[in-house]
């Protein structure tokens, strides 16, 4: 980074929203027994505009992790359990007749708040998953040709199961593609699991979760970390790693320029919690993975010698020059 930039003051909205993820990642730890860089990166996502997958076995805490987190918030909430009847309709809203004004009036679905849980997203239908795809794109949705705003700020955390196949929808490229990133759980240490235990069989911390942070305080937090600077040579470094991708052997499909902007999106985050008011190459590199992993999809010979995406993120890291 140039010199002008390591000495850039960190203006004082960056401090606060540094302060707020302190404390949000410090309240998710008391209901999710997960380490700090995981409690934090759906925080990240909601700070630069993003959605979240969480692809991970049963009972780990995804659903928790939602809810602390708009509890922590101070945030509407709605869950939405997608199963292969599901509608369209039974997630963005419909028309109804009303009587006494004798006309059709709005009545929105659960996508409508600010944080939206879509349990094992892949259990409904491809017309029902894609009826997420203008809301997570536009932050809106159109029914019967009206078009309907929705609450801001917007986060779907959608989840799934990655060992259980039957009877479930894989998600289409474009719609894996509008979910900034993917992550997991994973199961706690030893010492941690069975502490849960011992608080899920009295008084689960989920129950007693009080709000850290208000809607004011997100929103200016979204706004700040808009305004985070990157330099050109860091703008060239992602569109580098994205191009290694797409020449890759390995890839039958490397990097959209979609997942670049999610990248330096969340790099930008990363670099306001961090209390700093410009981004450095390692806010893009430890952002790589859970950004581009799930867009890109392996060549027939790779995967049947075993590669994995993570795999080849890595070696695009390595073989791209990161900017000093």
């Amino acid at each position: 980074m140039s010199e002008s930039a390591e000495l850039r003051p960190v203006v004082a909205e960056g401090d606060a929203a540094a302060d707020m993820a302190a404390r949000v990642v410090e309240n998710l730890g008391a209901a999710v027994h997960a380490s700090p860089e995981t409690l934090r990166l759906p925080l990240l996502c909601l700070l630069a505009e993003g959605h979240v997958l969480v692809e991970d076995v049963p009972g780990v805490g995804k659903t928790v992790l939602a809810k602390a987190l708009a509890r922590s918030l101070d945030l509407t909430f709605h869950r939405v359990q997608f199963t292969p009847d599901l509608l369209p309709a039974d997630v963005t809203g419909v028309n109804v007749f009303d009587r006494q004004s004798g006309a059709f009036r709005f009545r929105p679905g659960p996508v409508f708040a600010n944080i939206v849980l879509v349990d094992e997203i892949n259990r409904a239908s491809p017309k029902t998953q894609s009826a997420l795809l203008e809301a997570m794109q536009e932050g809106q949705v159109t029914v019967d040709g009206a078009t309907h705003m929705l609450v801001r700020p917007f986060l779907v955390v959608a989840t799934q199961n990655p060992v259980e196949y039957e009877g479930t929808y894989p998600l289409p490229e474009a719609q894996l593609d509008r979910f900034a990133v993917r992550m997991t759980i994973g199961y706690p240490a030893l010492g941690e699991e069975a502490r849960m235990l011992a608080e899920q069989t009295t008084e689960p911390p989920l129950d007693h979760l009080e709000p850290v942070a208000q809607h004011e305080e997100v929103v200016a937090a979204i706004a700040a970390a808009r305004s985070v600077h990157v330099e050109e040579s860091l703008n060239r470094f992602v569109v580098a790693l994205l191009r290694h991708t797409r020449a890759s052997e390995r890839l039958a499909l490397g990097g959209s320029p979609r997942s670049g902007i999610a990248l330096l999106r969340l790099a930008k985050a990363r670099a306001l919690v961090e209390r700093r008011d410009f981004v450095v190459p390692e806010d893009v590199i430890s952002l790589a993975t859970p950004v581009l992993a799930h867009r890109l999809i392996l060549a027939p010979e790779a995967r049947a010698t075993g590669v994995t995406v993570e795999e080849v993120v890595t070696e695009a890291l390595e073989a791209t020059p990161a900017p000093v």
